[in-house]
């Protein structure tokens, strides 16, 4: 049997062992895996998830034990002998090799910065980096001090604005040093890059570009970064994430020739200069060049795994992807092929749209009949489709590809040939081969062929391509029901089943799961209200189906404790409103926030404190904002004709109108609706579920729009509606929404995933195309009719009462596990910390 030793336990080295384990049916090859980290391998790729609570167990990746697999953590390689064919480790430990892989990854850039080694200056690479970010932001956090806290983060790129966000999720104010001219300078264009930097400041993160810090110094207990621009900025912690470095020092000490800009030299095998010895991922310099994503150090795994058996495998650097799709700071950012238009000759086709917030380009060959790559900022749901085309003939104009109301690009576009997945290496024709062979849904696809097991960006490809090849998507809610949210909802609609244990024992098996209790839960609140007979949510059977929000009636925060959300029509609140919410915040001790949605949010109240919170707000007029259902939460309105010069109607009263008349509308998802008395928008209604702009003759409709992972604008329905035509539209168009939609749908996705889309939207409840207007009227006039305050409802049921208790064994007993530190002069939670579920023992991290 032969050695194989595997210098590294990232997620390429993984790969690497995965890929010889899987191909090795015979067992020719023992493995033995050296890595400097304490921990197993784990996603890098989403180190900045375990700032917002994922744990180290759930980032690492999976491992079968393998009695050929021998893994050494924490003891790293320190010496490699060539001559001998041994490895020297930390520990004193030899091994032996027939083959050797160098999968040592990279190490983080710091610049030669006066002070870089300062306390309060750290590196943003491992969990263990992280570990101690999170540890001094919360001392710094905790500081008995006036002012914000801040961070400042050197670099600008990719990893830089991941932790410019878990700096702020850590309650730090960032502050971003870029030496480029822009953000993202690797991934994205100037415009790009423009567009990036301004969506990325709305977010309130402050950008400087093109300059770069020359110093750090102490001062009295805190840090001062001095800029080239003669700028100093006070921070309490400093992050250089300003790039990485082949780990190559082993290589080095060992003479294997090395890159001009570092890396150990391979060929198209990934061989070394040693033909004993590969390398692989970062720390390999492909044609002189390395590569700091996971998928061309993948695809390096997957040659050098088939060449260790015997194949002939190679690869260029042409074959390797470097396109990248992430989320940051609530900005979608997606580049792919050449982004940078590097290609002699390549043309780019730009659309620009400042207003919409996106900013979208494709770079094409001189004779704009190939897709060279792109740019998509803003806006990255093309991604999937446009990222598989690289190399290939365009199937349409490229100005109608990306411009909007671009040409719809679905699986048919592609080739065979085409990359779907490109952590994994899987095409098109690999995936097709797989539906042939029998794997009919996802999860199958999944399976047999690692596609979407990566990233996940992919996914939405694999749904495309299952229908386009004909199979038969399920719409199942789950394995419990075999019929969809919609299918679902008729039947409750026409049995008039009104319990979930009825139900499931009629149309589906088993006992539910926390997939259809919740959405079974909104449907039968939904048909309640709509049919009349409509019980509290936490009467009988239902309490036990809804989720934790809805089981107490208000959003559970992060430190265990509950948010508050009294209902604020159209924002419009009397002085004696606001004294009440003052003397119940004061009293009880609670942090006031005023919302986007023109409300005030009362955080910090315990389990027990909730009833004696509702029952001063019901007495002084109060009711439940639904702030914790997925039901209508807010109308915004600015002041209309009311106050504003500019004004043409009353926004204000018709925002209250419908937030009185929608209230408790339990739905798919959230609902959420602005009013604006002018074409200033100052309601921002244009981004709402639906949203109505005041026009000199009535009101014009705008569906659709939503925040969310992929925010976007409401789209027109129909225009110059006087009140009552509008509100039988918004009548139907919500009761047509909730009977319709997919469980936790918006309706910006509902309406993009129905055929025909908004025309199809208007057809049905404009021009009542499928006959069920009035049906639709009738029943949101049943449902405003049967509106009753679930805070009430509780407030005067004693069995409801006394499910809202910290401890069964000591109902009148303070959570323990709960603290508070002064933050701008009110309580708020330290940063990071266990979370009550208000069970006795059970907290959640």
């Amino acid at each position: 049997m032969k050695e194989l030793v595997v210098i590294g336990n990232g997620m390429v080295g993984h790969r690497l062992v995965q890929a010889v384990r899987d191909r090795d049916t015979a067992g020719d090859w023992r493995i033995t895996v050296l890595g400097e980290e304490s921990r197993s391998a784990y996603d890098r790729v989403a180190l900045s998830s375990y700032v917002d609570g994922r744990s180290a167990e759930e980032l690492t990746l999976p491992a079968t034990p393998d009695p050929l697999v021998e893994l050494h953590l924490g003891d790293p390689a320190v010496a490699l002998d060539r001559d001998t064919r041994t490895v020297r480790t930390a520990s004193g430990r030899e091994l032996s090799y027939d083959a050797l892989v160098l999968a040592t990854g990279s190490v983080p850039f710091v610049p030669p910065v006066p002070g870089r080694d300062l306390p309060g200056c750290f590196v943003y690479r491992t969990l263990d980096d992280l570990d101690a970010i999170m540890a001094a932001a919360e001392r710094a956090v905790a500081a008995p001090r006036a002012g914000r806290r801040s961070a400042v983060v050197v670099g600008g790129g990719l990893l830089g604005l991941e932790a410019a966000r878990a700096l702020r999720l850590l309650g730090l104010s960032p502050q971003v040093v870029e030496i480029a001219p822009r953000l993202m300078p690797v991934q994205v264009d100037e415009g790009g890059g423009a567009l990036l930097r301004r969506l990325v400041e709305s977010e309130d993160l402050a950008v400087r570009c093109g300059v770069s810090v020359t110093g750090i110094a102490e001062d009295r207990g805190r840090l001062i970064a001095s800029l080239s621009d003669g700028l100093e900025l006070d921070a309490d912690l400093v992050v250089f994430s300003a790039g990485i470095r082949p780990a190559d020092a082993l290589a080095r000490a060992a003479g294997f020739p090395v890159g001009e800009r570092g890396g150990v030299l391979v060929d198209d095998r990934c061989r070394t200069a040693d033909e004993n010895i590969w390398a692989i991922g970062e720390v390999a310099a492909l044609e002189g060049r390395t590569y700091g994503l996971v998928a061309p150090g993948y695809a390096m795994a997957e040659v050098v795994a088939d060449r260790l058996l015997g194949g002939a495998a190679t690869m260029t650097p042409a074959e390797l992807d470097m396109s990248t799709q992430l989320k940051m700071l609530g900005v979608d950012v997606a580049s792919f092929g050449d982004a940078l238009a590097t290609t002699p000759g390549a043309l780019e086709v730009v659309v620009n749209d400042p207003v919409a917030g996106t900013y979208a380009k494709l770079v094409v060959s001189d004779d704009a009949q190939t897709l060279l790559g792109g740019v998509l900022v803003g806006d990255a749901s093309k991604y999937a489709v446009l990222r598989p085309l690289v190399g290939s003939a365009l199937p349409a104009d490229p100005v109608a590809m990306i411009a909007p109301g671009a040409v719809e690009l679905g699986a048919d576009a592609l080739p065979d040939s085409a990359q779907i997945c490109s952590c994994n290496a899987v095409t098109k024709g690999d995936l097709r081969e797989a539906i042939c062979g029998g794997a009919h849904d996802v999860p199958a696809l999944k399976a047999c062929t690692r596609a979407g097991t990566s990233c996940g960006s992919c996914v939405p490809m694999l749904k495309n391509l299952l229908v386009a090849d004909g199979v038969e998507v399920s719409k199942a809610l789950c394995e419990h029901f075999a019929f969809s949210r919609a299918e679902l909802f008729e039947i409750v609609a026409g049995t008039g089943i009104r319990t979930f244990s009825e139900l499931i024992a009629e149309h589906g098996t088993g006992r539910g799961c926390d997939i259809c209790k919740p959405a079974v839960a909104s449907i039968l609140a939904s048909q309640g209200s709509i049919d009349g007979h409509g019980g509290h949510v936490l009467a009988g059977e239902q309490a036990a189906l809804q989720d934790t929000n809805d089981a107490f009636l208000a959003n559970m925060q992060r430190n265990g404790t509950y948010s508050v959300v009294p209902r604020i029509p159209g924002g419009e609140i009397t002085p004696d409103g606001l004294i009440v919410i003052g003397e119940v915040a004061r009293d009880f001790g609670l942090y006031t926030k005023i919302t986007g949605g023109q409300r005030i949010d009362l955080f910090g109240a315990r389990v027990e404190q909730l009833p004696q919170i509702w029952r001063r707000l019901v007495d002084a007029g109060f009711e439940s904002g639904h702030a914790y259902g997925k039901a209508l939460r807010t109308v915004k309105s600015c002041v209309g004709t009311t106050w504003c010069r500019y004004g043409v109607q009353d926004s204000v009263g018709l925002a209250v109108e419908l937030e009185l008349r929608y209230r408790g509308l339990r739905a798919p998802h959230k609902i959420k609706s602005g009013v604006s008395g002018c074409a200033r928008e100052c309601a921002e209604a244009r981004s709402k579920d639906f949203g109505i702009l005041a026009t000199e003759n009535g009101w014009n409709l705008y569906v659709g729009g939503n925040g969310g992972f992929t925010p976007r604008h409401a789209e027109l329905l129909a225009s110059d509606l006087d009140t009552a035509t509008l509100i039988r539209v918004i009548d139907r168009f919500l009761m047509f929404y909730i009977r319709t939609a997919d469980r936790l749908q918006r309706t910006a996705a509902w309406i993009e995933a129905m055929d025909g889309g908004l025309d199809h939207l208007r057809a049905v409840i404009i021009d009542d195309s499928l006959g069920i207007c009035a049906d639709l009227e009738a029943a949101m006039e049943k449902h405003v009719e049967s509106y009753a305050d679930e805070w009430r409802g509780v407030l005067e049921d004693p069995a409801k009462l006394e499910r809202f208790v910290s401890f069964v064994n000591a109902p009148g007993t303070p959570d323990p596990t709960i603290a508070f530190v002064t933050e701008r002069g009110q309580s708020v939670p330290p940063p990071r910390g266990p979370v009550s579920l208000g069970v006795p023992g059970v907290v959640a991290r």
